[in-house]
């Protein structure tokens, strides 16, 4: 998944600063939120900030490079298994299953830019094409619902990483949603349990808990 503006070909030491950069800031995000300054990750890397800027205009691109270099890490692999599996349900499934353990994992990141979709654009086209066929697959092998469209995949994933907000960092209470859309969409529903309920992190701020008692009765 290419980031949407390509970069030149980099020195081997410029690539090395680039990444330790990029490992600094995935670190940094998880150890201190989204707002982590600039310098920090630049202290982290064993760079100086002029380096860090010399490589990443800004904080939201040095984010944008760090997921993109989790998705050619860890979805992009499941992609190309999934597009070689027969059964394309199931390799959607686990496409889907893949890119929500990776905002899990980097829930921080998601955060640095969240409500910027149009800055996601660059790393999640190839991740949409590739959805895409494994619907279009699905549909024509009678596993997946006929009426669900491209436009209801792109905000049924939305919605999904959405879930990333209300749970711990790196937990999997996505689980359970997850194997609810996979029920919605599916021709048969699985016969198989639903994951474990995990309930909604206690609110930490007065404006946060009207929402977190809104979507788990049990912080109502």
């Amino acid at each position: 998944m290419s980031l949407a503006v390509a970069r030149k070909p980099l020195r081997a030491d410029a690539a090395r600063n680039v990444d330790k950069i990029i490992t600094a800031a995935r670190q940094c995000f998880r150890e201190f939120g989204p707002d982590v300054p600039l310098q920090t990750i630049a202290m982290t890397a064993g760079v100086g900030p002029a380096t860090l800027f010399r490589n990443f205009a800004d904080k939201e691109e040095l984010v944008l490079a760090a997921l993109n270099r989790q998705l050619r890490l860890t979805v992009d692999p499941v992609i190309e298994g999934a597009l070689a599996d027969i059964d394309a349900a199931a390799g959607l499934f686990r496409v889907m299953e893949s890119l929500m353990d990776a905002s899990s994992a980097d829930a921080n990141l998601l955060g640095a830019v969240a409500g910027r979709r149009e800055l996601l654009t660059g790393i999640t086209g190839s991740l949409m094409e590739s959805i895409s066929v494994l619907l279009v697959r699905g549909q024509g092998q009678g596993s997946l619902r006929p009426d669900i469209s491209m436009t209801d995949m792109f905000r049924l994933l939305a919605m999904l990483i959405g879930v990333v907000d209300t749970m711990e960092p790196g937990s999997d209470a996505w689980r359970r949603p997850l194997a609810l859309v996979e029920d919605a969409i599916r021709t048969t529903r699985p016969a198989r349990p639903l994951p474990p309920h995990v309930p909604v992190p206690a609110a930490t701020t007065p404006a946060a808990l009207p929402l977190a008692a809104l979507e788990d009765p049990e912080l109502g």
